[in-house]
This record gives C-alpha cells, sequence and structure tokens, in this order.
C-alpha cells in the first residue's frame, strides 16, 4: 500500500498551561509577576538552580544569531572568564559567580544560558565470568570479509593506550588543547570502548575480538583520569572532529559518555554540537545511558536516557544482556539499560540495543579501573583485558558494526560514496532483531543485527537519485546466525515518535539526506505510517516526576526522593503525553565533585 503523509510532531500541551499545572501538583504558589527582575525562561534546570550562588559556576551561553562577539564583549568587560568558543552553534563557556547569572537573563544578545554539566563514561559495576566469547557469532560476524578498512572512528572518551595491538591513527588531547599527542589513558574507559572497535587481532592469544579490525581510530580525550569531564570539552572535541573530518577522514563520533538532560533538545548545546556533527555527514553513536533502574529497589523504569543521548540524529544504543549465547532468544534488555522517552521532548529513545553486559575487551595494565577493579581482568597470556557493563560498549559494539555498514556501502558502488548518516541509522532499526515483549522505549526497534545491517547497506546505491529506488537487488528479510537460528528483522523505522513500516528504507527518500534532522516533518513515498499516536501508547511522564515501574517518584532539592501512589496507566489517555519540568532527579551542581550524577560503576 502506498501512502502519502506529512510527519508531523503531536501535539504538545501549552507550556504556560504545563507550568501551572504542574505547580499546582505540586502544591506549589504561583508567585506574582515582578518587573524587578528578569525572567529565567534562558536558563536551563540546573542553571536555574543556581541562580544566586554566591560561588563561581561553569555555564554554557549561546548568543542570538549574529551576537556572540556582542555577548563575549559584555563578558569580558564585567571581566568574567571565557573558557571556550564553540563556533558551531554560537556559544562560550564562562565562568563568573552565580550572582551574576541574573544579568545574562536580562541580556538581548544572550538567547540561552545552559550547565557546563558534567559528563561521565557510561559503566556500570557488574561481575560474572565468560567460558567463552560469543559476542562476533551473535552478531552474525565477521560478514563476508568486511572489516572496516579506510572507515576512520572518532572515540571522545577518556584516552587510548599506547599500543601495538590497537594502532591509534591520530590522538588529540582535547582536555590540554588541540594538539597531536601521544596516544594515552590513564582510566582505561576509552580503551575498553576502541578495543571493541578495533584491535588488530593478529596474535595467536587474540582470543576477544573486536568488531571492525580494518578501522583506523582517532583517540579524542575530552574525559579526565577519573572518567570524568565538562560539556564544554566534549564540544570541542566535536567541533574538533567536525572541523578536521576530511583532513583525518573521519566518519564516525563514538560517544559512551553522558550527562543529565536539563534543557530541549533543540537548546542543549551538546546536542545542537552532535547534530552539527550529523549534518556535517558524520555518523554520531552514543551512549543511552545506565539510569533504567532505581538503585535503591532495583525497579526497572522510564525516562532515563541522558543527553546527548536525547539527540534526534544520533544513533542512540541501550544494553541487550544476550547472556553470552549465539541464540537471540534468550536475549534482554539488562536492567541498569536507560529508556525512553526523553525529557522536555517526548523523543522516543533509545533507537535500538546492542550487547552492553560483561563484554570483553582490550585494557591498560596500568590503568585506573585496572588497578581498581581486579576482579573484572579476563587476561590471556601476553594479552590484557577486561569485561565490563554499560551503554557504553553498546554504543561502540554499535560504531564497529556501522564502520562496516560504511565499508559496505562504498562497496555498493563504482565511485565509492557511502551511504549518509539517516540512512545509517534507518538501515539499522530496519534490520535489528526485535525482543519479544520488550516495548520500543526500552528496545527501540529491536537488538543490533550486524550481519544484517551490512548486507542491507552492500545492497543499496547511496547514488542513485533521490525519489528513485536504490536497492539493487533482492534481500532476505532474516538473518541466519552460526547456530542455524533464523531471525526475522523488525523492518520498521522509528522516525520520531512515529512506527514506519513498508519499503521506506529501500528507496532514496528525502529524509535520508543530511539536510533532514531525524524526526522532522517529511512527505513519505512508500511508507506506512502508523497512526498518530506517539509510539508509546499511554505511557506517560507525569509533571515533575519520574516514572519508576507503576510508581512515581520524585526528588526534594536536596536529592532525597518523595515515594507516591502506583498509577493505573490503563485510565491514561493513550494520545496524551503530559510533558512536565525536569525535577531534582539529580542533585544538581556546576561544581562535580558535588554532583550525584554519577552512574553505578
Amino acid at each position: 500500500m502506498n501512502v502519502r503523509d506529512s510527519v508531523k510532531p503531536p501535539k504538545r500541551v501549552s507550556p504556560v498551561l504545563l507550568c501551572v499545572a504542574v505547580m499546582l501538583c505540586a502544591g506549589a504558589l504561583v508567585p506574582a509577576a515582578s518587573s524587578k527582575k528578569p525572567p529565567k525562561t534562558k536558563f536551563d534546570h540546573a542553571v536555574s538552580a543556581l541562580t544566586g550562588d554566591t560561588g563561581e559556576v561553569r555555564v554554557i551561553v549561546t548568543a542570538t544569531k549574529g551576537r556572540k562577539a556582542d555577548v563575549a564583549r559584555t563578558l569580558a568587560r564585567k571581566r568574567h572568564q571565557v573558557l571556550a568558543e564553540h563556533a558551531s552553534i554560537d556559544a562560550l563557556t564562562v565562568q563568573l559567580p552565580g550572582t551574576a547569572l541574573e544579568d545574562l537573563a536580562g541580556d538581548p544578545a544572550v538567547a540561552r544560558v545552559s550547565i557546563d554539566a558534567s559528563v561521565k563514561s557510561n559503566l556500570v559495576d557488574e561481575v560474572g565470568t565468560l567460558d567463552a566469547n560469543m559476542l562476533l557469532p551473535t552478531l552474525a560476524l565477521p560478514y563476508q570479509g568486511f572489516t572496516g578498512r579506510d572507515v576512520g572512528v572518532a572515540v571522545v572518551d577518556t584516552g587510548i593506550v599506547e599500543h601495538s595491538e590497537i594502532p591509534v591513527a591520530a590522538f588529540y588531547n582535547l582536555v590540554k588543547d588541540e594538539k597531536l599527542a601521544k596516544p594515552f589513558d590513564p582510566y582505561g574507559h576509552g580503551t575498553h570502548v576502541a578495543g571493541m572497535i578495533m584491535d588488530k587481532q593478529d596474535k595467536s592469544d587474540a582470543r576477544y575480538r573486536s568488531i571492525a579490525k580494518g578501522v583506523r581510530l582517532i583517540g579524542l580525550r575530552a574525559l579526565d583520569d577519573q572518567g570524568f569531564g565538562y560539556t564544554s570539552t566534549v564540544i570541542r572535541a566535536i567541533e574538533f572532529a567536525i572541523a578536521n573530518k576530511t583532513r583525518l577522514g573521519i566518519d564516525v563520533l563514538n560517544l559512551s559518555l553522558g550527562h543529565p538532560i536539563y534543557e530541549s533538545a533543540a537548546t542543549d548545546p551538546l546536542v545542537r554540537s552532535v547534530e552539527r556533527a550529523v549534518a556535517a555527514g558524520i555518523v554520531v553513536v552514543v551512549s543511552a545511558g545506565n539510569e533504567g533502574m532505581n538503585r535503591t529497589t532495583g525497579q526497572v523504569g522510564y525516562a532515563g536516557i541522558t543527553s546527548p543521548g536525547n539527540a534526534p540524529s544520533a544513533i542512540t544504543v541501550g544494553a541487550v544482556d544476550t547472556r553470552n549465547t549465539i541464540t537471540r532468544l534468550d536475549d534482554q534488555v539488562a536492567d541498569f539499560s536507560s529508556r525512553g522517552p526523553t525529557w522536555y521532548d517526548a523523543h522516543a529513545k533509545p533507537d535500538l540495543v546492542a550487547p552492553g553486559r560483561r563484554i570483553v575487551s582490550f585494557m591498560a595494565k596500568k590503568s585506573a579501573l585496572y588497578n581498581t577493579y581486579p576482579g573484572y581482568r579476563v587476561d590471556v597470556a601476553t594479552r590484557t583485558y577486561m569485561k565490563l557493563s554499560g551503554t557504553s560498549m553498546s554504543a561502540a559494539v554499535t560504531s564497529g558494526v556501522v564502520a562496516l555498514m560504511i565499508e559496505a556501502s562504498r562497496a555498493s558502488n563504482s565511485a565509492g560514496v557511502s551511504l549518509p548518516p539517516n540512512a545509517i541509522k534507518a538501515i539499522l532499526q530496519h534490520t535489528a532483531i526485535p525482543i519479544a515483549g520488550v516495548d520500543e522505549l526500552t528496545q527501540g526497534a529491536g537488538s543490533l543485527n550486524a550481519a544484517g545491517a551490512v548486507a542491507l547497506a552492500r545492497a543499496i546505491d547511496p547514488t542513485r537519485p533521490t525519489g528513485t529506488w536504490w536497492l539493487k537487488s533482492s534481500i532476505s528479510s532474516l538473518t541466519q546466525l552460526p547456530n542455524g537460528e533464523r531471525a526475522p528483522w523488525s523492518q520498521r523505522v522509528i522516525w520520531g515518535e512515529r512506527l514506519l513500516t513498508g519499503d521506506s528504507i529501500y528507496s532514496n527518500e528525502p529524509a535520508w539526506s543530511t539536510a533532514v534532522i531525524w524526526g522532522n516533518a517529511v512527505i513519505w513515498g512508500n511508507a506506512v505510517i502508523w497512526g498518530n499516536a506517539v509510539v508509546w501508547g499511554n505511557a506517560v511522564i507525569w509533571g515533575n516526576a519520574v516514572v519508576w515501574g507503576n510508581t512515581v517518584i520524585g526528588y526534594r532539592t536536596d536529592g532525597t526522593a518523595i515515594y507516591g501512589d502506583a498509577v493505573d496507566w490503563s485510565a491514561v489517555n493513550p494520545d496524551a503525553v503530559i510533558w512536565g519540568n525536569l525535577s531534582d532527579v539529580f542533585n544538581v551542581s556546576p561544581d562535580r565533585s558535588r554532583n550525584s550524577f554519577t552512574p553505578v560503576f
């Protein structure tokens, strides 16, 4: 059936009415308007909590169009320290007293003030043993000799250790400057991530093999020796990747990190920089976050996606537990894996899930992780490994598969042209293998199917004109695993808040171009769009509370939890999404040493 439909965003509740409703539900008093103080609508949730703070705070100030120089002059006149400039998003990172924030809100040259949030690698603390490594077999890899040859993958992380088994094509320490440097990784997280993507595996004892041994690794160090960093440093790394895309041959950007969502994706500086990278033709893979479980009760809950996992055009990856088996029948989404929807925007995330529990990869012996967690070591002869869990690992596995897809795509046409990022994302979703009984906000389109994604990328000719059929030959919609199991594809794409089925991926749709932000309104040709309702039906985030299972949990400003009554979601209007202001789910602080948001590791 051919359906032409304009994909429009769902109706949203009026922000004014919503704020009033949230205040009334919380029992708050609505103060009378004052003409003496400027409104705080320019502040994100974290900055709003810091106004009047006598201490120094780090914020990212976004200028109104064409007025960044005016903002810089004002900051200089008031002797506020500018720590970094971000040309791609017209912003500056500034350190200033909290008492000066109100002045920024009243400056017409300032469009937005966001916290320079502390980001951290997404790891969880889990133990377990592996008798054999089934990562590649469950992904049906290797596939037809593709290795990711000549594909550049930039890893924004804690660094990459200098080792002959993980050769780094280029390394830059963005924590210090943007100069070429000798590879190093005092924490170890970046090395583990990089080793999953690319490991030469030319030694006889290479028991745990990487996804794409032919890629070129580019290390962009943005996190410190404890796995922490500032949002502004990560943005600098992304901008560096965009500026040097051609020179360094960067095709994929891996971001196995995140911070709480404090504002809409449209104004979030980190999200905006990710969108710039995708628009530049870079495939950006990010971890969904490890906030899927209440750490006190063990209950699984929703709305734990971290930034930049809320970036519409990014490939946001949650974690699946494969039980270290080839079969897909026993796969489960890990409890720690963050579920959607995203705060403020109600975006359907993650986009898919990938192996992320007890994943073994290379590790540096002198790293903090190796020395701190001896129980996670998996040493084999001359090689040093560690088994780690988290959506960091899931993102890395997916980045490796994306590299294979890019190589396969280039091989599909004589010009060596690769599929654009949106098409790569759509193929990953279309070929994903659904996990039975699991909703889209938990698994996205399904579990990563590496062989299927590479096969479909190889079968498409990206040089064919927009609006034409670009599938070169017929292709099976299932993947046969090494154990003989035939796993059917999802054959669906989650475009914004709608499920697309049919043959949309088999033609060169305008949506796949780099000019379109994922989920925006487009005219679809042969796609079937299921209804106008959001994909999660009757799942609702109520006011300024987080839903854990059927229980509403809010947080006081001091970070202590408020446990509410169970909610009968069946009584809720299935077409309604009530989206309030982010509560103090995380004890916000400009000083990362006092920030209570830390993944479970």
